[in-house]
């Protein structure tokens, strides 16, 4: 009968542990309790074969083979782990750094990774032995030079994981340097899988240097390793083997170790990991007082290369938002709603270009700024609150790190008085102060997003962009969320722009509603003319798919009809045109400006629908 699956792990799990249990005994005890013997010669000994005082037989000056065996376990693994590390160490950072570093950097540390990835591993190792000179710590440093290129590979393809992520553009946002960046947050999410690779390179590199030191290349005499011994027993592998035979088999015995560490503990890292299967004191935001604008946007443009050609998901936007005022900005997806947000915030991929007549956040002109001093304007003053609060959370860092890092990296402030503002920020969106000691996969959906809320509020923000941070949320979470928002605009009279898909959960939350299509925006107007006066028949076809409890349940739920045009391929007219039901010919030839139809009301579309009875939507 098969033995189950994890009855042969509990097995292997234990083999390896007895494995690698007598090589560090060996390494420790081997040169006290045999260390004599392994380098006293004995002339009437000499090349003599196996034998009941001698098991392994003598070496050329009647030394105890078995003695310098087991002594030079220590020199063996030691050597081995000194050079698996080095390597290590500089592969890893180099890989990692093209999480963080600007563009061209970055292909400049691709191309030298693929440059170096070009030379066998071994053959580097051979040739810089030689030019380091013969020696222990010339191989060390050659296994480890040779050594480098794949760990780089393996941490800049498990980095450019990390680099899409939210919770690192929410560190962005903070204005964290490039070298914080790289600790906090990149390291500590692929140092599982590194680990499990260094495990196992290291009796790669044993098996390495122990073949340098058979070429004489390593250790010289008279210190002595595995690699040696193997050379000075290969002559006389005719006539006696088991001298030539036993540090091979110390060899094989301590890499198969190494071997079968890293697979136990890979086996243990996927099966502890579900989530892999898964009245407060008021706070003064940074911002503009008075009637200055905390946010103007005026003509707003990217642009998306990509292999079939370049798309321009946001053309031509404009909007504004006043001290304390929270916005609304609604749309299907793919309108270019979270792209918008993005370039606000100047978090956009690199390779995104973007264009605008006007951008100034805060009251300053971001293109009048050095890239220094836009980075710490925005984290100072701009919180990005994203949709998915478990992924926008770094899963390696509990929450007080989380919350303290944007204070004492911008301000200066000292721990304890970090610790005490992030407990305060905490309390700010109705959370005990115990949850600074939690990381994030222990709290909840709606736990995750207050905490995203408290780790904005710690810049004191005059400006909140809300990208969909309810939609992960069940409705009663919603509602607490949207509460808190809004309590916090009262608060700090900080902006909100609030993004969502929900148009009725908007029209409710929100004072004025932007309706975004295609990129641009089509209808501007105040949240309490949503349902009933509504012009733009995108913006009527949304407020129509609200579900209606009093709506016949036979019949489907009214959507918008048709598809959103193909990026790729713009129309030159409106782009609602193809799904538009009142569309005329001058729709398909020119695109709407957005127009004034009052104060308040702004509207692009040629054909507007008139406000009357049937048209309203409870």
């Amino acid at each position: 009968m098969p033995r189950p699956l994890g009855r042969r792990r509990s097995l292997m799990a234990r083999i390896t542990a007895a494995m690698l249990g007598s090589l560090v005994v060996l390494a420790l005890v081997g040169p006290l309790v045999r260390g004599e013997a392994a380098d006293l010669p004995d002339p009437s000994a000499v090349l003599q074969g196996p034998s009941v005082a001698h098991p392994f037989g003598t070496d050329n000056l009647g030394r105890d083979l078995l003695a310098r065996v087991l002594t030079a376990t220590r020199p063996s693994l030691l050597l081995a782990l000194t050079a698996v590390l080095l390597g290590a160490a500089g592969g890893v950072l180099l890989g990692a750094s093209t999480a963080v570093v600007g563009p061209r950097a970055r292909r400049l540390l691709a191309g030298l990774i693929n440059l170096l990835l070009a030379f066998p591993a071994l053959l580097v190792a051979m040739f810089l032995a030689v030019v380091f000179g013969a020696g222990a710590g010339g191989a060390v440093l050659a296994l480890a030079v040779a050594g480098v290129p794949g760990f780089a590979r393996l941490a800049q393809t498990l980095a450019a994981g990390v680099a899409g992520t939210d919770h690192l553009a929410a560190a962005r946002v903070l204005g964290l340097r490039r070298h914080r960046l790289l600790w906090r947050h990149v390291l500590p999410n692929i140092a599982e899988p590194l680990l499990l690779s260094t495990t196992t390179a290291a009796g790669t590199a044993l098996v390495a240097l122990s073949g340098l030191s058979f070429l004489g290349l390593g250790v010289q005499p008279p210190d002595y390793d595995w690699g040696q011994l193997l050379n000075q027993g290969l002559d006389r592998i005719y006539v006696e083997p088991l001298p030539a035979l036993a540090p091979g088999l110390a060899i094989l015995y301590a890499a198969l170790t190494f071997q079968l560490l890293g697979e136990v503990l890979a086996a243990g890292v996927a099966r502890r990991s579900p989530a892999r299967r898964t009245p407060a004191p008021r706070l003064s935001p940074s911002g503009p007082a008075g009637d200055g604008l905390v946010l103007q946007v005026e003509d707003l443009h990217v642009e998306l290369p990509t292999p079939d050609g370049v798309i321009r998901p946001v053309r031509g936007v404009s909007l504004s938002l006043r001290p304390g005022e929270i916005v609304g900005l609604v749309g299907e997806s793919g309108s270019g709603k979270s792209l918008t947000a993005l370039a606000i915030a100047d978090l956009l991929p690199d390779e995104a270009r973007v264009s605008r007549r006007t951008l100034r956040v805060l009251g300053a002109d971001l293109a009048a700024m050095t890239p220094g001093e836009r980075d710490h304007h925005l984290a100072t003053g701009l919180a990005m609150i994203f949709q998915n609060p478990a992924s926008a959370l770094n899963p390696s860092l509990r929450v007080a790190t989380q919350l303290t890092e944007s204070v004492r990296a911008h301000r200066g402030a000292s721990r304890t008085q970090a610790l005490a503002e992030a407990a305060n920020a905490l309390h700010r969106v109705a959370l005990p102060p115990a949850l600074l000691h939690s990381r994030p996969h222990q709290l909840s959906g709606g736990q995750r997003q207050r905490v995203m809320i408290a780790a904005g509020l710690m810049v004191r923000p005059g400006l909140i962009i809300a990208d969909e941070p309810t939609t992960a949320l069940d409705v009663t979470v919603q509602r607490q969320i949207t509460g808190l928002l809004s309590e916090i605009r009262q608060a700090t009279s900080a902006a909100v722009l609030f993004i969502s898909h929900d148009i009725a959960l908007v029209g409710e939350f929100c004072e004025r509603v932007l309706v975004m299509y295609a990129g641009t925006i089509v209808e501007a107007l105040p949240a309490d003319r949503l349902a009933t006066g509504a012009r733009h028949p995108y913006t009527r076809a949304l407020v129509a798919s609200v579900p209606d409890l009093g709506a016949d349940r036979d019949r489907p739920l009214p959507t918008v009809e048709g598809a959103p045009p193909d990026p790729l391929a713009p129309a030159p007219g409106c782009p609602f045109e193809p799904r538009c039901p009142s569309r005329r010919s001058r729709c398909a030839e020119q695109a709407p400006p957005l127009d004034d139809l009052d104060a308040a009301h702004r509207l692009a579309c040629w054909n507007p629908v008139p406000v009357t009875v049937e048209a309203v939507k409870p």
